[in-house]
């Protein structure tokens, strides 16, 4: 099978996942106990009243026929209107979203950053007291709730050393240093417990690889240890690592949601309890929909780059259709 092939089913996959995730979303955003009208107009609100902003609102439509005409707006760019506040949805979720992927972008950078080397180093002195204080200090840091992290950052680094802010956020248009300096504490939040995770498996991937044949040929030959894991340990590892990658990178915007209410961040999380409080169900539709369809575009991004760590995979995929 080709790999234009291949990539197709990948695509398909992913855009059958989504049409089936807009269903499950719209349907259980809309079966949400509470009436929107109620809430707009108050508890006092006479029934014709209510009635009346029903229809004005759409509400007393099939679901279905809701439903198609939602998916065909989606399609054209238009995610509808708040009802709060008459503002357009895709205005107000534009300038919070790229705060929310500033912070999940830079917390797995990091998070990478750190994970790799000390998973790696964690592998070949496992049986070394410094191999197991990292595997005991990863071990801790999985322990440690996100919120938490903050948390602790927070006591440190803005009460106690006034190093950093406490909270708030500066556009990188408007200042980048300010912008750097209120993003510090929520990265760190989000990659020290990331990076432990990580950790743990990069490690696990490393000393899989150190059992294998061919590396034990590569030392046999004379190649040091460093030098037969850094040339070809790294991508024999890759693919497991990868596989986490992906789904670590899914429950980092859930973890961001946490994060930027703890540091007051006006993201997308921010955005979606505000909404959800406030029954806003065109608003939570549409975030819902945009992080489920980012952890889908991230999940194909990993199937594909599988073919690119180890070709093997195309050839075999090939025989199995």
């Amino acid at each position: 099978m080709t790999r234009s092939r291949l990539i197709a089913g990948r695509l398909a996959t992913f855009l059958a996942s989504l049409l089936t995730a807009s269903v499950v979303i719209f349907c259980l955003v809309n079966l949400l106990p509470g009436d929107v009208a109620t809430v707009i107009l108050g508890d006092q609100a006479d029934a014709e009243s209510l009635a009346a902003l029903r229809a004005q609102l759409g509400l007393d439509r099939p679901l279905v026929v809701r439903y198609l005409e939602w998916m065909g707006d989606m399609l054209t760019g238009n995610f509808g209107t708040s009802v709060g506040t008459g503002q357009s949805v895709v205005g107000m979720i534009a300038p919070k979203l790229g705060v929310t992927l500033w912070l999940v972008g830079l917390g797995m950078m990091l998070a990478i950053a750190v994970a790799v080397p000390v998973g790696m180093v964690a592998a070949l002195r496992r049986r070394r007291w410094s191999g197991a204080l990292m595997s005991a200090l990863s071990q801790l840091g999985m322990a440690v709730p996100a919120f938490l992290a903050g948390i602790l950052l927070v006591v440190l680094f803005a009460v106690e050393l006034h190093w950093l802010p406490a909270n708030g956020y500066t556009p990188l248009s408007s200042n980048p240093v300010e912008w750097a300096r209120h993003l510090v504490l929520p990265v760190l939040s989000l990659a020290l417990v990331q990076a432990s995770v990580l950790t743990r498996y990069v490690r696990s991937a490393f000393i899989e690889v150190l059992g294998e044949d061919w590396f034990r040929t590569a030392r046999s030959v004379g190649w040091t240890t460093r030098n037969a894991m850094v040339r070809h340990g790294l991508r024999n590892a890759a693919l497991s690592v990868v596989t986490v990658l992906g789904l670590q990178l899914a429950t980092l915007f859930v973890g961001a949601i946490v994060v930027e209410s703890v540091f007051a961040l006006p993201g997308l999380g921010r955005l979606l309890l505000g909404a959800v409080q406030q029954r806003e169900l065109v608003l939570v539709q549409a975030i819902v929909m945009i992080l489920v369809a980012l952890v889908l575009v991230i999940n194909t991004l990993v199937d594909l780059s599988y073919m690119a760590i180890d070709p093997r995979l195309r050839s075999t995929e090939g025989e199995a259709r």
